[in-house]
């Protein structure tokens, strides 16, 4: 099942990105409040968490499954970018 390996490693790259691209503005950025860039990385962290246990809950139309679950890592990976784009 190279859908299952394949749908892990595209979370995991997608929130891995979004957790570099903040701790880059976090250096780019030493004078100014870190709460916010913070939240962010928790964020992305829970919802790493929540989409690989979707990803191990059985299914009984595992394809219909997995696509939900992309497009719920693109929808929650875009509001993230948003996120850090808003950062000032």
């Amino acid at each position: 099942m190279a859908n299952v390996r394949n749908l892990k490693k595209d979370i995991n790259f997608v929130l891995g990105d979004i957790i570099e691209a903040v701790y880059v503005w976090e250096y780019s950025n030493t004078d100014k409040d870190t709460k916010k860039s913070e939240a962010i990385i928790d964020e992305a962290i829970k919802t790493f968490d929540e989409l690989i246990v979707k990803v191990n809950t059985k299914n009984e139309n595992p394809k219909a499954h997995f696509k939900a679950i992309n497009a719920e890592l693109e929808t929650k990976g875009r509001a993230l970018i948003e996120k850090i784009n808003t950062l000032g």
